[in-house]
């Protein structure tokens, strides 16, 4: 999740067991406490892009880092506390506000290393966007009512609210995927892997991405709780091969280790871009739900193999982009198909 909520929720955490007097503090330290495990975004390489990624999400994630987080999160707040409680008092509150920051991030798309070191591998729920008002806005008000009537009950309300807002979301997690199934198989499609995830901001609007037959298919699909369900079809972009598409290069060289690493990162969905086959994307997010057009992408030089591939972003702004989203999430027709020429030549 976005860091507002992070804080939030590691607020909230800390709420639950402030006392009246305590209730400011515990909501600060919560709150910071709450933020320290997205701090792996500076483990960082000048030359390697790739390496922040791999790590980011990842022990500082893990539930096996909990308590040591949690200490160096009390560490750090202690000067700022001392004399007005225990060091004791503000790991508590430390370790609260910590607790919850890998889950919720594994509960969104990108996953994290939750498991880790008993698992090396990332775990996504698919069951939030990264960004999502709804869940904010209750966990805000919640931890503000707490924080203002020093009490603990909003607190709990308010993470209440959180819990049910995510079931809700693993619930049409499930309905997507269902449908996202039956459309492959009325397509005739045997589907070897798939993933479906929310749209930014939304448990509404969907995207599918599936692979079948070397190919990676995009359809947006919208499902709701009163009316019919609306499944916007998409493009589909033939499915990178590195042993086929990379033939001409030496395994053992930094570019086809960077792609190996790069598709490793996005669960293999990674194709090259239509209009540029410099250009490897990530197929599971687009801005919109039923494109092929990657948010991010590496770029492949191969005239320079010993080199680190670049990491570029794609973030087109385009007002009839956005309309068309919003036609998509108010489930309105898409009848603006021209679009999609721009949309893969981004």
């Amino acid at each position: 999740m976005e860091l507002l909520t992070q804080g939030l929720l590691g607020a909230a955490m800390a709420q639950t067991v402030a006392k009246r007097d305590e209730t400011k503090r515990a909501t600060i330290i919560g709150f910071l406490s709450g933020l320290l495990a997205d701090a792996d975004v500076l483990i960082q390489s000048s030359s390697d892009p790739l390496f922040m990624l791999e790590y980011h999400r990842h022990f500082t994630h893990s539930l096996f880092f909990i308590p040591i987080g949690a200490l160096l999160a009390a560490i750090m707040l202690w000067p700022f506390f001392k004399g007005k409680m225990q060091f004791s008092r503000v790991y508590v509150f430390a370790l609260l506000g910590f607790s919850l920051s890998g889950f919720i991030d594994t509960c969104t798309s990108y996953g994290t290393y939750l498991l880790w070191p008993l698992v090396n591998e990332r775990i996504s729920f698919h069951i939030i966007s990264v960004l999502d008002p709804l869940f904010t806005i209750g966990l805000l008000l919640g931890v503000w009512l707490a924080m203002y009537k020093r009490l603990s009950r909003p607190a709990y309300i308010g993470l209440m609210y959180c819990g049910l807002y995510l079931v809700f979301g693993w619930w049409q997690h499930e309905r997507v995927e269902t449908l996202a199934l039956d459309l492959a198989a009325s397509r005739g499609h045997p589907v070897d892997s798939i993933v479906v995830k929310p749209t930014m901001g939304n448990l509404v609007l969907w995207r599918s991405s599936y692979i079948s037959d070397g190919r990676i298919y995009a359809d947006g699909i919208r499902v709701s709780l009163i009316g019919e369900n609306r499944i916007y079809t998409g493009n589909s972009v033939a499915l990178f091969l590195p042993e086929r598409d990379l033939s001409d290069i030496p395994k053992e060289s930094v570019l086809y280790q960077d792609v190996l690493r790069f598709s490793s990162l996005v669960e293999g969905y990674v194709a090259l871009t239509p209009s540029d086959n410099s250009i490897l994307g990530d197929i599971r997010y687009s801005l919109l739900p039923n494109s092929i057009a990657p948010l991010w992408a590496i770029s492949l030089n191969r005239q320079d193999i010993g080199k680190n591939v670049q990491y570029n972003f794609y973030r087109n702004t385009d007002t009839a982009l956005r309309q068309r989203f919003v036609n998509m999430l108010l489930g309105r027709a898409d009848v603006n198909d021209s679009y999609k020429a721009a949309l893969l030549s981004m």
